[in-house]
This record gives structure tokens, C-alpha cells and sequence, in this order.
């Protein structure tokens, strides 16, 4: 049977089922979101007269709660607009609605005889056939659905989503006692193709498989912390980007999620498993308990491990438990990985130092792959679903056994000896085999050690992605120090940056070229993606500052008719070139972007023209593109100096989209011509597909336009008068205004007489002469390098 998702009805709108609530509007689906009726007034619904029997009452709680969560930062909704799909009822006048829902999702409180009161309910109104789920993150499923109607029971299970909703990838699905396998499947394919999620089904064990694995990490470094003498900030660096954490690490990640949260799930454990051979480790430090005591929960109370006083962060001393400047934590052991690009290939490092951060390593990995090895079958019979749990719902780069294949097999055996464990048996049967890895790969697929079948066998579910770890040595072109073209089948190639941060530079410059030239020659397309963590941050700051300092102004003056010159031959080549940016997408990574023909940018893309911010204007045809894209949505007896006027404040205020959708609205993208896919593991299938799409049906080059209308003198004007009065009202400086009236004279094609078409080479001319006129000017160069060694903007 085919189900189609239309309606979702969310019973309980606190954080996370606001969260979740938004998420389903987010993709398209309506959405009714229910909470109980307040039992009473407010003061201010007193003094208007109301009553409890009044709509703005009944609904307060669930209106209230929704709107908190559209003003949180960062935002649970992609785009404003998209919150008008949610309607808000109350439990009691409301939840005969239910019965019009394709879905019921359960989020009140994690309480056990609550739910089953909420289910009760949800029986009673419930079409037959329709799905229900809670988000418990803990109670077992098998208890919740006992005395329910077996319809009820066949569609149901747990369905726990990570908070935030929108930006944490992880689904668990946990089967309850009766829960049919077309539920299973459905829902497994539901969250991963249309929720952008990584969907893992459990076991139904306390705290499921994230949660377990989680936990267990966090509380195994509480203990360790007074163990090792080491302090919240050293724990700090040691667990976060180093080994491809979340720049958060342990400590300030616990402050976020907030202590009760974290403690509330240890103690399930502990109360729950005291069969565990870690129970003991479940149990709370002392510290723990005096910050519950003190209710120092971290950013909810204003202080936990760290506290902010005025603009000094301060940070808890564990033994003292009081507050203290902060110290900053070095280690020998890290300076050896500072040239090792992946954090992957960092582990081998880690476990040799001869400091106490590689006894730290040693000691924590472990620990870790003997409690993950112990986890099998209890939790889940396949492994990679803790690496895929880890990485999706911890921001983990890299999952447990993932890291031990890094470390080796036989070598993480060795570090678990030295501490005392023992492998378990599945490991020594896997060994005993022959199979010296977790994973291996075989035709562009990932393959595992099944523990239940003792053979090697495909992971399941990667047939509608493209994983270019898997393809890249086997199916590589060419390639350079910053760039590599791979083969992707039927056709089209794809080129992936290797730069830091995929910054564009000479390599990137010559290898988007080289990919052309080899599309043009024997292929059909092309597509510009990456799967690291951001598509571009932009032009190599770095080298733009050289040679701005050095005077060395033809070389600069070279370099950016280069970058010009590439990027339009992204737009003007005999074969469909498709961006797929994601994440970062700033200045040159933007102005890509918006000389591809098309972009399948993933809804997690932070995308703008940024370069105000480091003193100068785009410089790599997106000035040229913005006054294009204006002078196409000029129409006939409109007041076209408005619609200029909007692109030109998009660039002067640097904004930046927090989502694809929102990209739509500043113009860097546009209705009709780029799509947005919600789940970033199937961006460059999907990119391949419609680059075939395009050259089957009969793609021409492009010819090169001549016909936008600037509108000259007309436009600087009013663009100067606008600058003077921003700098007389002291919201700009001197240099803003100079920067944002060279801009001005781009965008309205110089001082001409009269509104005239143009060329694309008359405007990119222009920008490139203004571009290189600002790089001579010494402020400007104080913002390049204010960026360049501290990270943000400087205004000045």
C-alpha cells in the first residue's frame, strides 16, 4: 500500500514538539499542533475581559509555545512564510481534528501514565490505518501501546527526533511488540527521503542507541576529568573539531542541551540497565549533583561548566566549584595533527602521544569500543547503525567503528587490553575470518561485517546516494592539490574542492576549468560539488592580501579576470554545469552558484555575497549578476529604481541566507531554475540527474548577453544621496559608504546619461576596475587581514 503524508498532527508543543511541528511544515506537509487548555487566567487576560471558556485562552499555552519557537535563533523554519502551514488547537476542543491526520505524533511530557491518557484519546478519534509515534527519548515503546486496539498497535512505535529538529539529523525508529514491517519500512524511507534525515532503527533498550552510546561518551569524561587531573577547558579541546567534534566539544555541548536534560537520561540508564558492566560509570559525579543542587543547567539558568560575565567567559573549576578565568588547554600531542587535513587520519596520531592527552585518547577510545563492541546485539545487531547514530545525532564526524578501523583493528585491541577490557567475541569471530576491518568498499558502495551472518555484506539503502569518499580514488579524471574531477556515471563528472575550506584559489580556478574542458570534450555534464562540511567560504583571502600588499597590481589584476573569465564559463560552456552547494556558501562560493546553470542547493545552505565584510565588492561577477538579475525583473511602467535598489542592499548589508528558501527571496537564487533538496546525502545524485535531465533534452550553449538595461546616472544619484545620509546618521562609516558607492557605480552601469543596455563584459569590467581600486586602500586592507587572523568582520 502506498501511504502519502498530507497532515501531521503533534500533540504537545513545547521545544521539541514546536520543533518538530516546524520541521513538517519545513518540507510542505500541514501540520496541527495541539497542547492542553490552561486551567488559568493570566493577569493580562483578565484585565481584557476574558474568560477561560475564551479561544486566545484555550489556545494560549500552544500559541505561546510556537511563537517562542519562531523567535529562537537558529531558526526552527526555513523560511517565515512556511509557519502559516502549522494551525494550533487545544487537547480538549480539538482532538476530533486528529481523525483527518495521516500521521499522530505524541510529544507531551515523559511521563508514562500521561502518554497512555494521550493515546487513549488518539484511539478513540483515530482513522484506521493511520500512523502514530512518540518522541519518547527513553520510555519503553512496549509499555505505551498495552491495552490499545491491535489497528492501533500495528501502526505504531517510537519515532525519536533529536532537538533541534531541523538541524539534527538523526531518526530513531524503535518497533514496538506488534508494530507491522510496512510501518518500519515506510517510516525508514519517510525520514530519510523527505525529513533529510539518517533513519536508524533500534531496539526498544533505555535511551535507544544515540542516547546509550551518548551518554555513555559524556559520562565516561565526567569520571575521567578528576581521575586525569585535567580541567573543563583541556576536556574541551581535546573532544571537539581535533577529532571532528562539534567546535562545542563535551562540556559546552552539555551547557546547550542543558545538565537536567543530560542527567534525566543518565539516571533512565542507570535505573534501567543493572546489568550494564558500565552501571557504576551511569551513576553522577559529585560535581553533578552540587550544579543540580545549585541549578547551574548551563545556557538556561546563565551558568553551568562556563559562565558569561559581561563580555569574560568564565569557566567552573571542578574540584573548587567555583568560577575562573579562563585557561587555555595545549597539548603537544595536538601540535603533531595540525598538518593531518581529515580528522580520520588524525587518530593514528593521537593514540601514540607520549603526553597526557595521548593517555587521555588511549584510555577513551578504549573504553569506548569495548562498551560499543558489548552494545552488539543488545541494542542493534548491525554496528554501523552506532556510527550512523553518533554521526547523525552528535555531530561526530567519524562513528566508533569508524575510528577504530582508522586506529586499526588489532591495534584498538591492543589499547583495550592495556586498560584492562577484553574484545568481544563477535570481534575475535570477525578477526578469525579473515576480515581485518569493520568496513571496506566494493563498487562505490560501503560494505560491513555482518555479525549475524559472519560475512561481509552491502549497507542497505545507499542506491539513491552518491558518496564521493566511496568513488574518488576509483573513479578519479585528474586532479590537483586543490581540486579533483571523478567520473559519476552516464555521462557526468563531478568536480569536488579540496582547498582549505574549499576556499577557491588558482587550483580550484584551473581545475573548474580542466572539468570543462573534459565535459566539453567527452561528456554530457558537469556538477560542482562537495560532501565536506560547507561547499565554499570563498575567494583565497589569503592570496588577495598578498598581492594587495605586495602592489602587485597587474598579478591581482590577472587573478580576478581569472576568477571573472571561470565563472563565466561556468555559464557560457557547451554542457549543463550544476552547482550543489550546501552549508557555507559565501562570496566566490555564492558567485558559483549563481553562474551555474542550475543549483541543487541543499536547505541547510548559508548562502550571500559577503565580501562588504572584508572591504570590497564581489569581485567575481556577482556584482555584475546582481544588477543583471535586477535589470531582468524590470518591467514596463514599473519603478525600476526599487527593484535596483533591493539587489543593491542585498550585497551592501552582506546579507546572508539562513536557509535555500531564504536564498530565494535575497535573489542569489531563483524560482523555476534551482531546486532544493532537504536530505544533503542525496544532493549530488540528484545534481547528476538533472544535469542528464538537461543534456537530453538537447542543451546549447548560451549566448552571452548583451541586453541589460542599467539605468546610469538615474540610479548613482539616488545610491549617493542614499550612502550620505547613511553616513550623516552615523549607521555607516566613511569606508562603508566609499565601498558602498563603488558598488553603486557598478551596479547602475557608471555615470551614464541615460538608462542603456549593456553588456555582461561592460559591467564585469567595471567591477573588477572598483574591486582592485579598493584592495590600494589601507582600511579595506585592515578588514582583509582583521578577517584573516581573527575570523570576523571589522568595521572601521
Amino acid at each position: 500500500m502506498k501511504r502519502n503524508i498530507k497532515k501531521v498532527a503533534v500533540i504537545g508543543s513545547g521545544i521539541m514538539g514546536s520543533g518538530i511541528a516546524c520541521h513538517f511544515a519545513n518540507i510542505g506537509v500541514e501540520v496541527l499542533l495541539l497542547d492542553i487548555a490552561p486551567n488559568e487566567l493570566t493577569e493580562a487576560e483578565q484585565k481584557k475581559g476574558l474568560t477561560l471558556e475564551s479561544k486566545a485562552v484555550r489556545n494560549r499555552l500552544v500559541n505561546d509555545h510556537l511563537a517562542n519557537a519562531l523567535k529562537s535563533k537558529p531558526s526552527p523554519i526555513y523560511h517565515p512564510s512556511f509557519a502559516s502551514r502549522i494551525t494550533t488547537g487545544n487537547t480538549t476542543d480539538d482532538m476530533s481534528k486528529i481523525a483527518t491526520a495521516d500521521w499522530i505524533i505524541e510529544v507531551v511530557v515523559e511521563r508514562l501514565d500521561i502518554k497512555k491518557i494521550v493515546f487513549e484519546q488518539v484511539d478513540k478519534y483515530r482513522k484506521p490505518g493511520t500512523l502514530v509515534t512518540s518522541n519518547t527519548s527513553g520510555i519503553p515503546i512496549q509499555f505505551m501501546s498495552e491495552g490499545r486496539s491491535d489497528d492501533f498497535q500495528q501502526h505504531f512505535c517510537g519515532t525519536h527526533f533529536f532537538n533541534p529538529a531541523r538541524y539534527l539529523k538523526l531518526f530513531e525508529i524503535i518497533p514496538g511488540p506488534k508494530t507491522s514491517n510496512e510501518v518500519l519500512d515506510f517510516l525508514n524511507g519517510y525520514g530519510e527521503k523527505f525529513l533529510g534525515k539518517t533513519s536508524v532503527v533500534a531496539k526498544d533498550t533505555p535511551a535507544f542507541i544515540g542516547n546509550r552510546i551518548g551518554i555513555f561518551g559524556i559520562q565516561s569524561l565526567f569520571h575521567q576529568v578528576k581521575e586525569m587531573g585535567l580541567t573543563v577547558e583541556e576536556v574541551d579541546k581535546l573532544t571537539g573539531p581535533v577529532i571532528g567534534r562539534p567546535k562545542s566539544a563535551t562540556f559546552r555541548t552539555v551547557d546547550v542541551v542543558g545538565l537536567d536534560t543530560l542527567v534525566h537520561v543518565a539516571n533512565g540508564i542507570y535505573e534501567n540497565c543493572p546489568n550494564d558492566e558500565a552501571h557504576e560509570l551511569f551513576k553522577l559525579p559529585e560535581f553533578v549533583n552540587k550544579m543540580m543542587e545549585n541549578k547551574w543547567l548551563g545556557s538556561k539558568t546563565g551558568q553551568g561548566f562556563y559562565k558569561k560575565e559581561g563580555k569574560d567567559i568564565l569557566t567552573l573549576d571542578l574540584d573548587t566549584l567555583e568560577y575562573r578565568a579562563n585557561k587555555k588547554a595545549s597539548f603537544a600531542t595536538l601540535e603533531l595533527t595540525k598538518t593531518i587535513e581529515k580528522p580520520i587520519d588524525r587518530f593514528k596520531v593521537l593514540v601514540t602521544g607520549k603526553d597526557k592527552a595521548g593517555d587521555f585518547y588511549r584510555k577513551n577510545f578504549a573504553s569506548m569500543f569495548q562498551y560499543c563492541s558489548n552494545r552488539i546485539p543488545e541494542i542493534t545487531d548491525a554496528f554501523y547503525k552506532i556510527d550512523d547514530a553518533m554521526k547523525a545525532g552528535f555531530g561526530w564526524e567519524n562513528g566508533p567503528f569508524e575510528i577504530w578501523d582508522a586506529i586499526g583493528v588489532e591495534k584498538g585491541i591492543e589499547l583495550m587490553k592495556a586498560e584492562g577490557y577484553q574484545p568481544a567475541s563477535w570481534i575475535t569471530d570477525m578477526l578469525a575470518s579473515g576480515n581485518t576491518s569493520f568496513y571496506s568498499i566494493k563498487d562505490g558502495a560501503t560494505h560491513f561485517y555482518s555479525i549475524i551472518n559472519k560475512k561481509v555484506e552491502k549497507i542497505p539503502g545507499q542506491d539513491a546516494f552518491i558518496i564521493l569518499n566511496n568513488i574518488r580514488e576509483s573513479k578519479k579524471i585528474w586532479n590537483n592539490s586543490d581540486s579533483i574531477i571523478t567520473d559519476l556515471g552516464d555521462g557526468i563528472i563531478n568536480l569536488e574542492f579540496t582547498s582549505k575550506m574549499n576556499s577557491i584559489g588558482a587550483g580550484v580556478l584551473q581545475g573548474i576549468n580542466k572539468a570543462i574542458d573534459i565535459a566539453e570534450k567527452d561528456y554530457n555534464g558537469l556538477v560542482i560539488g562537495n560532501q565536506g562540511a560547507n561547499f565554499s567560504v570563498g575567494a583565497n583571502l589569503g592570496m588577495i592580501f598578498m598581492m594587495a600588499v605586495e602592489q602587485e597590481y597587474d598579478e591581482l589584476n590577472m587573478a580576478i579576470k581569472m576568477f571573472q573569465d571561470t565563472m563565466m564559463r561556468c555559464r557560457y560552456s557547451a554542457i549543463p554545469v550544476i552547482a550543489a552547494p550546501h552549508g557555507m556558501t559565501l562570496g566566490g562560493g555564492c558567485e558559483l552558484t549563481m553562474h551555474a546553470d542550475r543549483a541543487v542547493a541543499a536547505a541547510e545552505t548559508y548562502i550571500g555575497l559577503v565580501e562588504f565584510g572584508v572591504g570590497v565588492i564581489p569581485g567575481g561577477g556577482g556584482s555584475k549578476e546582481m544588477a543583471l538579475r535586477a535589470s531582468d525583473l524590470f518591467r514596463k511602467n514599473d519603478v525600476e529604481l526599487n527593484v535596483l535598489q533591493e539587489y543593491f542592499l542585498t550585497v551592501g548589508m552582506a546579507k546572508v541566507a539562513t536557509s535555500a528558501y531564504e536564498g530565494f527571496d535575497t535573489g542569489v537564487l531563483q524560482k523555476g531554475r534551482d531546486i532544493v533538496v532537504v536530505n544533503k546525502d542525496r544532493q549530488i545524485a540528484t545534481a547528476k540527474q538533472v544535469a542528464l535531465q538537461m543534456a537530453e533534452q538537447g542543451y546549447t550553449q548560451p549566448v552571452r548577453r548583451k541586453d541589460i538595461k542599467v539605468l546610469g546616472k538615474q540610479a548613482l544619484g539616488m545610491f549617493l544621496v542614499g550612502t550620505d545620509q547613511m553616513e550623516a546618521g552615523k549607521y555607516i562609516s566613511e569606508h562603508d559608504k566609499k565601498i558602498a558607492n563603488k558598488l553603486a557605480y557598478v551596479m547602475a552601469g557608471g555615470d551614464l546619461s541615460e538608462a542603456t543596455l549593456v553588456s555582461e563584459q561592460y559591467l564585469l569590467d567595471l567591477e573588477r576596475e572598483a574591486f582592485l581600486s579598493l584592495t590600494g586602500e589601507r582600511k579595506s586592507l585592515e578588514r582583509i587581514q582583521y578577517m584573516l587572523t581573527k575570523g570576523k568582520p571589522l568595521r572601521n
